[in-house]
């Protein structure tokens, strides 16, 4: 099980420090209705991830993703795949990154938080949990760095469950320091929104390229061993 944690780690780390959903919960918690937002948000982000998490395990598991000497071939294969489509994300978001006193381009949906009820900030929490392009990618390579080590079903549980704890770090803090700090907190999480805004491309292009070589080099390696 250990294992199985310890190689979707990086995945989820590249999860939680996503910058786009982190600056929606922010923005959440600066309405009224801003702690219910925040809390359903959170809470369509967890079963999102917990649901892809668990159909992604049973097809790899279908599939027979580990052998007796290490995953199988057509794991190896995958994670190439995904790797080299993650380079191309990180060249594109490096490409679109603001230069000089550019303002940062933002998804149309964060302007319209003001009129979101608890309903709605779930199903975002569920579109950017599973639905971004770059998040769907980064939970497909971490459901296959868990069942290509071969760990029972039970383990393989114990591991997702870990891996989505460590993912929903990055939208859960806005709301932890809402609750413990109260009024207070509100040019700290002011100033966390307006700093991810502005290097959301440059953060993003930095963890696809760092997870896109990670992801080749361990498939490259495991078909030539």
């Amino acid at each position: 099980m250990g294992q199985a944690i310890g190689q979707a780690l990086p995945f989820a780390v590249a999860i939680a420090l996503s910058p786009i959903p982190i600056v929606g919960v922010v923005l959440m918690l600066s309405t009224p209705a801003g702690p219910r937002e925040g809390i359903a948000f959170l809470t369509g982000w967890v079963l999102a991830l917990a649901a892809g998490g668990t159909a992604l395990l049973l097809l790899a598991s279908g599939g027979d993703a580990s052998e007796a000497a290490g995953p199988a071939e057509w794991v190896s294969i995958v994670k190439i795949v995904l790797g080299v489509l993650l380079l191309r994300l990180a060249l594109r978001q490096w490409r679109e990154r603001p230069r000089g006193d550019a303002e940062p381009e933002l998804p149309g949906w964060m302007t319209a938080v003001d009129s979101f009820t608890p309903l709605k900030a779930a199903g975002m929490g569920v579109l950017l949990a599973v639905v971004n392009p770059k998040n769907l990618l980064l939970l497909l390579g971490g459901t296959a760095a868990i069942a290509q080590t071969g760990v029972s079903a039970g383990d393989q549980a114990v591991a997702l469950a870990v891996f989505i704890v460590i993912a929903t770090i990055g939208v859960a803090a806005p709301l932890a320091i809402k609750f413990l700090m109260g009024d207070r907190a509100g040019e700290l999480l002011g100033q966390l929104h307006e700093w991810m805004a502005r290097e959301n491309a440059t953060i993003m292009a930095v963890i696809c390229l760092l997870i896109g070589v990670k992801l080749i080099g361990d498939g490259i390696s495991a078909l030539s061993g």
